[in-house]
């Protein structure tokens, strides 16, 4: 890749230096005084007049040093992965991670949109905001985890465990469904759930989440 150089005066002319040295990798961008590169300020220029230098090849022993010293901002491309959230730097969209262990991980908004997440272990994991649109969940295990404001919306979270799982705030619209899960200690509140889903998990619904205290019946307003 690349290597460019912007380089100012402390004048009323404005220099630019662009270098390319195939030696470096990443695509680096610095900010030199000139006369670390062996320019004389002192020229006589007029206001709008501007320089440009193009440098090929090897550069010297002086400027490579002066190039370490100087204050540099690495832009790696393999950081620009798609998916994933600011605390995980794996890609996680639109994967098939079956199986796959997150337990205890911080996931805060992690991007899982319509991966196929079946029998992964999500136990205690912060997942703060976490997308699961679209998602197979079927088998997983969300037991402990901290679910607060995560998208559900049109998961198949079938056969899952969500015991003790915190899912305050959670969305689960369209044709989520929660069928065959354990939900004992589970808190619904302010999940937006269909009449006929609400009713489902009624049936099944019991015990005390351990953070909230809330009931898993009464998050679910049963009667």
């Amino acid at each position: 890749m690349a290597l460019v150089l912007n380089v100012s005066l402390c004048s009323t002319s404005k220099p630019h230096l662009s270098l390319s040295n195939s030696n470096f990798k990443p695509t680096t961008l610095l900010h030199l005084p000139l006369p670390l590169l062996g320019f004389n300020a002192k020229q006589s220029r007029q206001p709008s007049q501007k320089l440009t230098f193009s440098l090929g090849g090897s550069v010297s022993g002086a400027t490579l040093a002066a190039l370490l010293s100087a204050s540099f901002i690495f832009v790696d491309p393999a950081l620009a992965f798609r998916g994933g959230g600011p605390y995980g730097q794996e890609v996680t969209r639109g994967q098939d991670l079956t199986g796959k262990d997150f337990s205890g991980k911080t996931l805060i908004k992690q991007d899982f949109k319509t991966s196929i997440l079946r029998q992964t272990n999500f136990k205690g994991a912060k997942l703060i905001g976490a997308s699961f649109f679209d998602a197979d969940l079927t088998g997983a295990d969300l037991s402990d985890a901290d679910l607060r404001n995560a998208d559900f919306s049109l998961a198949n979270v079938t056969k899952a465990n969500l015991s003790n799982a915190n899912l305050e705030g959670a969305l689960a619209t369209g044709n989520t469904s929660f069928k065959g899960s354990n939900i004992t200690g589970a808190d619904f509140t302010d999940v937006p759930l269909r009449e006929d889903q609400r009713e489902y998990l009624c049936k099944v619904a019991d015990g005390v989440n351990p953070t909230t205290g809330n009931a898993t019946r009464d998050t679910l307003f049963c009667n």
